[in-house]
């Protein structure tokens, strides 16, 4: 098994660890510990872990730059 553990920091953790939770697989636990988003993300094999973390880091990014634009409402 093959695990990768990423921790983010973010003004806005939990919105940020909301927004990434429905796209977790299984194999995937996301958390807010201490005011970042811990993201646990295990795959048998290398490659499926690799991939795996590049799509969540993708993810990452797009719930960054949500929490990031002001509010105009």
């Amino acid at each position: 098994m093959r695990r990768a553990v990423i921790r983010t920091e973010h003004d806005a953790p939990d919105v940020v660890a909301a927004a990434l939770a429905p796209d977790n697989t299984p194999e995937m636990q996301t958390r807010v510990e201490d005011g970042s988003v811990v993201t646990t993300i295990e795959r048998e094999t290398t490659s499926g872990l690799r991939a795996t973390v590049d799509d969540y880091v993708s993810n990452v990014q797009v719930a960054q730059q949500m929490t990031d634009t002001p509010n105009t409402q």
